[in-house]
C-alpha cells in the first residue's frame, strides 16, 4: 500500500459507442495528463434502460488510472467529450496495490 503521503490513485470508468471513440477519448486524456493511462476493453454488450424500454447495445469499456485529486476534473472533462448525454463515469477508490505502479501513475497525471 501506499504511504499516506502519496496521492490516492482511483480508477474511472466510462462507456463509449465504438472503440474509435474510445481510442481517441483516452489517448486525448492521456495527452492532457489527466490520466496515466487507460485500458480499452471491447465486446461489452450492455443492457439498460433508457426512455422506459429496456434496450441492449455494443460498447466498449475505457478502464482509466488517476488520482483521487484529479477525479473531479476527470469526470468532467469526460462528460466534456463523451458522445453520449449521460455518459457512465464510475470512480473507484484503490486501496492497494504495487506501491512503485501506484507511484507511476501519480507521476504521470498533472497537478
Amino acid at each position: 500500500m501506499p504511504d499516506t503521503d502519496e496521492p490516492t490513485t482511483v480508477v474511472v470508468l466510462t462507456t463509449m459507442p465504438d472503440a474509435a471513440a474510445a481510442e481517441s477519448l483516452a489517448s486525448r486524456l492521456v495527452e492532457e495528463r489527466s490520466i496515466a493511462c487507460a485500458n480499452i476493453v471491447q465486446g461489452v454488450t450492455s443492457i439498460y434502460r433508457w426512455d422506459g424500454e429496456v434496450r441492449k447495445d455494443s460498447e466498449v469499456l475505457v478502464v482509466m488510472k488517476t488520482t483521487a485529486g484529479q477525479a473531479g476534473a476527470l469526470e468532467s472533462r469526460v462528460e466534456m467529450l463523451h458522445p453520449y448525454d449521460v455518459p457512465e463515469v464510475l470512480v473507484l477508490p484503490v486501496v492497494g496495490g504495487h506501491a512503485p505502479y501506484l507511484a507511476w501513475v501519480a507521476s504521470e497525471v498533472a497537478g
